[in-house]
């Protein structure tokens, strides 16, 4: 699904990887003029060959004379990298371009970046995303966004080519905090759907059949829907990774630690995933929380 805006832009789109390199797809395919970069080359310049636009040698390259930047990397440290760097993003970017950063990251990181791009007569969101690969793919995925209203408005209809629902939380870290909160539930929703299935199998019940009834009621959840059978079927090559997950439960109990909320069972399942990650279940998918309560080994 691929929302086109009204004026055509020049964009850039730094990095890649299974989110990125769909999300900047839907630029191009809405008619944008977009120049990527990604660390490995080959993978960008198999992005132009298949989308168009042009690749660049380094970010600030980039994001020459771009309206809006894009950034979907690996961590804190990635995205100061390819911003503050001396071959970064902010040292190419125009007076009053936008940078859109799409990676799931610490809401200290947001509030230093937007000083700093504020700065440099520039403006910084931090808009992390929800819907994993698929809905990178789709286009449907859920931005939530922090920082200035104005540079939002701007950016809103061009990240709605590859989200359904775009949304501005508050200041800068507003949506690297909200991000936070997802994968706080999320995380306890799978322990949740992981211990039940578990239960389902060693009461002797069809657990694929238990999914099919409960899915109807209160108990359903995305992840069940989409995630119940396999669970059951003992698969998990089905996106986003334990290894991706840990880093983001670190994020959000670092947070907690500040701001003095309580995330007992965030904690305890923490430690679950670093169970698989030992077991080196590290690139399996979230679900496979299960594999702890059926003894099931890598």
């Amino acid at each position: 699904m691929t929302n086109t805006p009204q004026k055509r832009l020049k964009l850039a789109f730094i990095g890649l990887g299974v989110m990125g390199g769909p999300m900047a797809g839907h630029l191009a395919r809405a008619g944008h003029d977009v120049t990527v970069y990604n660390r490995t080359a080959a993978k960008a310049e198999a992005w132009v060959k298949k989308y168009g636009g042009h690749s660049a040698a380094t970010p600030r390259l980039a994001s020459k004379d771009a309206d809006i930047v894009f950034s979907c990397v690996g961590n804190d440290d990635d995205l100061r990298e390819v911003t503050i760097d001396e071959h970064g993003a902010f040292a190419g970017m125009k007076q009053g371009a936008i940078f859109a950063d799409h990676t799931t990251a610490s809401a200290q990181v947001a509030v230093e970046l937007e000083r700093v791009a504020r700065g440099k007569g520039l403006s910084f969101l931090d808009a992390p995303v929800s819907g994993g690969q698929s809905g990178a793919e789709q286009g449907v995925l859920t931005i939530m966004v922090g920082g200035d209203p104005a540079a939002f408005d701007i950016a809103r209809p061009v990240m709605a080519c590859y989200g359904r629902a775009v949304t501005l939380m508050g200041p800068a870290g507003a949506g690297q905090k909200t991000k936070m909160v997802n994968q706080i539930c999320v995380s306890g929703v799978i322990q949740g759907l992981a211990e039940g299935l578990a239960f389902a199998m060693r009461a002797g019940l069809d657990a694929k059949r238990v999914v099919d009834v409960i899915s109807k009621g209160a108990a359903t959840s995305w992840q069940m829907e989409n995630r119940g059978h396999t669970m059951v079927d003992d698969k998990f090559n089905f996106g986003f990774a334990v290894d991706l997950m840990r880093k983001d439960l670190r994020i959000a109990l670092e947070e907690a630690r500040a701001n003095g909320a309580g995330l007992p069972g965030t904690a305890l399942i923490d430690q679950f995933y670093s169970r698989l990650q030992a077991r080196g279940g590290g690139r399996l998918d979230t679900s496979s929380l299960i594999r702890l309560l059926t003894d099931k080994q890598q």
